[in-house]
């Protein structure tokens, strides 16, 4: 379309695409701790190996899932004729401003709650609550408790299920086949990281597209925006956030490669069935559910329940906290991002 017609300029659509992969980077950055905290804590992997390979396998989710994710996101949330500049820009600040400090103290909260508190807060502050779409929404909300649920759910019957089948093997055989296998749980759980996170942010661009006139309604997602995203998110997971790391792979329950695997396996099962069905779910929901699921198969004793329960609050705050950023940053891009008639 051209640009001279689009509702706002094209110098603010860059820049906004710019913040947009920002935050994905931020994305890959904050929740790499989700993909390699197992793998690094029960030492199978070097923490570069594990970067890498969760890297790797972040991006290879751009051919494995279709684009579901990626259209809750875009139009589910918050109704898409409310959509402009500023409201893109209010939300991607409060998610990544949420992310910051999550990341800043080391506590493993969720990118895509922050995203989409952001999309929430900034859409309110605008034109009020009827601009929210109550079914996405509340679908959103609901996988708060349904993935860290499941993920334990899974990840301690896949420990139980591994402790009878192996019963009569000696520890070191059965550390020895896991320690092997853990890499190929840790390559699955990235890549339904990659393929449920890097659409959330293809989701926020294609949105933006939209609402400047580049694109129609109807208009699929252009592929360019699609590789930028799984690339972005890859290469902030490649940088890692090492302080996360230590909260999820040491501080809730210490790990075997076994219950590396299992935690792992659990938590990737619970991704790849979201990212077919279009949910947007939290990452570090689910695989923190999965660690706490594994030790609490072991030894109820063995999960440190009152990080657990720090990590949990993060959780609940996390929408009203982005919201609130991203309502006082919808007010700051009028002033920012105003242009002359």
């Amino acid at each position: 379309m051209d640009g001279a017609s689009a509702s706002f300029g094209f110098g603010i659509l860059v820049t906004l695409i710019l913040v947009a992969l920002a935050f994905d980077f931020m994305n890959g950055f904050h929740d790499a701790a989700n993909s390699i905290a197992t793998v690094v804590s029960t030492r199978v992997l070097s923490p570069y190996q594990a970067v890498m390979l969760a890297a790797a396998f972040n991006f290879a989710a751009l051919f494995v899932f279709h684009l579901s994710v990626a259209t809750t996101v875009g139009r589910g949330i918050i109704d898409q004729g409310i959509v402009d500049h500023y409201v893109v820009f209010g939300a991607l600040v409060g998610a990544i401003a949420w992310n910051l400090i999550t990341w800043w103290y080391g506590i493993p909260s969720s990118s895509s709650h922050a995203l989409i508190g952001g999309l929430v807060g900034a859409a309110v502050a605008k034109a009020g609550t009827s601009t929210l779409i109550t079914g996405g929404i509340l679908k959103t909300v609901a996988f708060i408790f349904i993935s860290p649920l499941a993920g334990l759910l899974l990840g301690a019957l896949l420990m139980l299920a591994v402790s009878w089948i192996f019963v009569r093997q000696t520890p070191s055989r059965v550390d020895r086949w896991f320690r092997r296998l853990q890499v190929f749980s840790a390559s699955m759980y990235s890549l339904g990281h990659g393929g449920n996170d890097a659409q959330k942010t293809a989701g926020i661009i294609w949105m933006l597209l939209i609402a400047g006139g580049y694109l129609g309604t109807k208009d699929p997602l252009p592929v360019w925006v699609v590789i930028a995203c799984y690339f972005t998110i890859a290469l902030g997971t490649a940088f890692g956030g090492w302080r996360i790391v230590k909260t999820m792979g040491q501080r809730i329950t210490k790990l075997k490669p076994v219950g590396g695997f299992c935690a792992e396996t659990g938590g990737a099962v619970m991704l790849f069935v979201a990212t077919t069905a279009g949910i947007p779910v939290s990452t570090t929901h689910t695989i923190t559910g999965a660690i706490v699921g594994v030790g609490a198969a072991h030894n109820v004793s063995a999960v440190r329940w009152g990080v657990a329960g720090t990590i949990v609050w993060a959780w609940v705050l996390t929408i009203p906290c982005s919201a609130f950023i991203a309502g006082a940053a919808w007010w700051l891009g009028r002033l920012l991002l105003a242009q002359d008639p």
